[in-house]
């Protein structure tokens, strides 16, 4: 079963309004990386011990621990 991080249609979207095209290849890519990203932000709250993330605590999920 593939999980899809980004909704296609609205990325889709995001490019025919700057005139672009985007090949399924560029989403699937762009998927991809966008998954890779999420999966970094839940180590990184795993390791910071937190059960539930908030707004307060969204600097952990980024990996930006000069801004607290």
């Amino acid at each position: 079963m593939e999980i899809t991080m980004i909704q296609k249609t609205k990325l889709k979207r995001e490019f025919n309004k700057a005139g672009l095209q985007i090949t399924s290849e560029a989403i699937e890519l762009l998927d991809d990386h966008i998954n890779r990203q999420v999966r970094g932000m839940v180590s990184r709250v795993i390791e910071g011990n937190i059960k539930r993330l908030t707004v307060d605590l969204i600097w952990v999920a980024l990996g930006n621990y000069n801004n607290r």
